[in-house]
């Protein structure tokens, strides 16, 4: 948002407020969660720090910040969350499907095993069965989107992960 201060007709100066949605660390704009996905995907100590109710995740890979609210000021870093976050450059294991605890790459070697859709992959690995991504998943969605991105990395070959 931005706003005027001095004459609006050519000498005023242009000032931006600070965008509410954007990263405390590294700026990026960050992606609208859950508190209750906060609350249970943050380590047991700093479960009591999460007070606010209009958290975003974080998706620079190379940020330590997972989640943020910029209006209770509360921050969770990689090592304050219990799982390893998949879109983090570090991500070790990097999940598929939380719920079911399905890597990227069981994913991978599914497709390498012929399993081409979401439907195959999830025959194969068990991926989506014991659903619960609101709490599970670090985005508190679907993995639906997650596992179609590691069919696409392995149809194209790209099975290096980050």
């Amino acid at each position: 948002m931005n706003f005027s201060i001095g004459n609006t007709r050519g000498s005023g100066v242009l000032v931006s407020n600070p965008v509410r949605s954007s990263c405390p660390v590294c700026g990026n704009e960050g992606v609208s969660v859950s508190a209750m996905t906060v609350g249970h995907l943050v380590t047991d100590e700093f479960r009591n720090l999460v007070l606010g109710d209009k958290y975003r995740v974080c998706m620079a890979k190379d940020c330590d910040v997972v989640y943020f609210d910029n209006d209770s000021e509360g921050t969770f870093v990689k090592n304050q969350v219990r799982v390893p976050v998949w879109f983090k450059r570090d991500a070790n294991p990097k999940f598929a499907c939380y719920c079911s605890k399905v890597t990227e790459a069981q994913v991978i070697e599914a497709v390498e095993h012929g399993a081409r859709t979401v439907s195959e992959v999830n025959a194969a690995t068990g991926t989506m069965k014991n659903s619960n991504c609101r709490e599970n998943n670090p985005l508190g969605v679907c993995c639906h989107k997650i596992i179609q991105e590691a069919i696409d990395k392995a149809k194209l070959g790209i099975v290096k992960t980050d």
